[in-house]
């Protein structure tokens, strides 16, 4: 129970890697805030797993792509819980498709909840940890770094969110405040549900270790990241994706 005393909040853990982030810390002994923007099902099953791996959350609904939002949100989670220990910025969406077919409607819904949510709820979050320390996770992914053909908008918001993660560390640093990014590879979620069978049996073979990652061994890598032993550990991103990239 390394994590006891903490409260975190996780954004988007309604299902995939936020429900399994969720989980992770909750069995860590973590009080868990399970934000999610629309799925009331998902979200549900997401508490009733926390509860059942012996762990304590409260659910947020809010979508977190604009500024007010997001100001409600860690409002409430300090209403409730007293405190902010840890954010884990893990909401995100993806479009899969040409950047020409796009529309400008489905460009800023990337944007706004991928990057944007993530600042907005790091700046209010910060507010609340430079008396006593705090630390912030961003969920990124590879195509953050090296980009991916269909995803041209995704992947330039996990690039910024990868940036955002460095020059921000710096800028908190002094704070007790640490700030890195989590990058998956191809993880088995249901946002990598647009490949066939086909397509993601060729996705696999271009993997070393020949297979997609599953949600709970990322949850582990930002369990390691929330627990108090790697506090000098700030800045980086830390790439989880089987050897890909």
């Amino acid at each position: 129970m390394n994590l006891s005393g903490k409260v975190i909040l996780v954004t988007g853990a309604s299902r995939g890697i936020g429900r399994a982030i969720a989980i992770e810390l909750a069995s860590k002994g973590a009080a868990i805030a399970i934000n999610y923007s629309k799925d009331d099902e998902g979200a549900k099953a997401t508490l009733e797993n926390v509860i059942k791996n012996g762990g304590y959350g409260k659910l947020f609904k809010k979508d977190i792509s604009n500024y007010k939002n997001c100001r409600e949100l860690i409002d409430e989670v300090i209403g409730t819980f007293g405190k902010l220990d840890v954010l884990v910025n893990n909401a995100g969406i993806s479009k899969f498709g040409l950047l020409m077919d796009m529309s400008l409607e489905e460009i800023n819904d990337l944007v706004n909840t991928n990057l944007m949510g993530a600042i907005y709820l790091s700046k209010l979050a910060i507010n609340n940890m430079m008396r006593s320390g705090g630390n912030i996770i961003n969920i990124s992914s590879v195509w953050g770094e090296v980009g991916a053909s269909c995803e041209v908008i995704y992947s330039a918001t996990k690039g910024g969110l990868n940036l955002f993660t460095k020059a921000l560390a710096k800028e908190v640093a002094s704070f007790n405040i640490r700030v890195n990014s989590v990058a998956p590879g191809v993880i088995n979620t249901e946002m990598n549900n647009v490949l066939d069978s086909e397509d993601q049996e060729v996705l696999k073979n271009e993997i070393p270790m020949m297979r997609f990652g599953e949600a709970h061994e990322v949850a582990r890598v930002v369990s390691f990241l929330c627990e108090d032993k790697c506090k000098y550990l700030t800045g980086q991103i830390i790439r989880i994706d089987g050897g890909f990239i």
